[in-house]
């Protein structure tokens, strides 16, 4: 580890997470990282594929007990691939509603469990575009449906009610732009740019508005090493210094 310990944020969850730092579409984890740059270390524990189900498997080794430092902000995220329907086979990512439910409720007891100072979003299943789907032939994908997605998004935010957790339901965020299908996803399941931007406002919107002491909203975090110095760059008068470390850019009002 490298110091100065800074809060931590970790991003837990399926592909909607591992591929959030994705340099090619601008991904919300990515954008998080951005803005909390000087104020947070953002973790991400993404894996591809996985459900709730695989996630609860190695949750202890991912989040232990017994860790020096917990994190200040778990964001978790599966659902998507839980509510694939069932494969003839009986193989693959679908996991039944009811047991969807309490692998989520296992997960929230644990995380809680860590410190009176960690905090849980929960991010709900997002929509898919089926139509996107078919056109790009993703393997085993066809089984995917915006109603089965609607479905385990619903018993993911009834949980979070029921267990005082912060919630943010994506399957409704993303679906207030009238043309949603067209420009949210790259291949109807996972997050364009656009969709992108979306998570991470609703993200953000989520952390200014929640009464958590201290907040972990970007604007109101420390900086790291926000001191005055002779090493700043120099001002316009040439002989003042200009101290940039908490320096609004255009590209940062955007999240505010």
């Amino acid at each position: 580890m490298v110091g100065p310990v800074r809060p931590q944020f970790v991003l837990f969850g399926s592909s909607i997470v591992q591929l959030s730092y994705s340099h090619q579409h601008q991904g919300w984890g990515a954008i998080l990282s951005h803005l909390y740059s000087r104020k947070a270390d953002i973790v991400l524990r993404g894996y591809s594929g996985w459900n709730s189900r695989r996630a609860l498997q190695v949750l202890d080794e991912i989040f232990p007990k017994n860790a020096t430092e917990q994190p200040s902000l778990v964001i978790v995220y599966f659902g998507g691939n839980d509510s694939l329907l069932p494969h003839p086979s009986g193989l693959g990512q679908h996991v039944p509603l009811q047991e969807y439910i309490e692998n989520m409720r296992k997960i929230a007891v644990h995380l809680k469990s860590l410190s009176k100072k960690t905090r849980i979003i929960f991010l709900s299943a997002p929509p898919v575009n089926e139509a996107q789907i078919y056109r790009n032939s993703l393997p085993g994908q066809r089984l995917r449906t915006n109603e089965s997605c609607r479905v385990y998004s619903e018993a993911c935010l009834e949980l979070c009610r029921e267990m005082d957790i912060k919630a943010i339901d994506l399957w409704s965020a993303l679906q207030k732009r009238d043309d949603w299908r067209d420009v949210c996803f790259t291949d109807g399941v996972h997050l364009t740019c656009e969709g992108s931007n979306i998570v991470a406002k609703e993200i953000l919107k989520a952390l200014k508005e929640a009464e958590w002491e201290p907040s972990l909203h970007w604007k109101s975090m420390p900086t790291e090493y926000a001191e005055d110095s002779p090493y700043d760059p120099i001002g316009p008068d040439g002989k003042t210094n200009i101290n940039i470390s908490n320096v609004i850019t255009i590209e940062h009002k955007e999240w505010e």
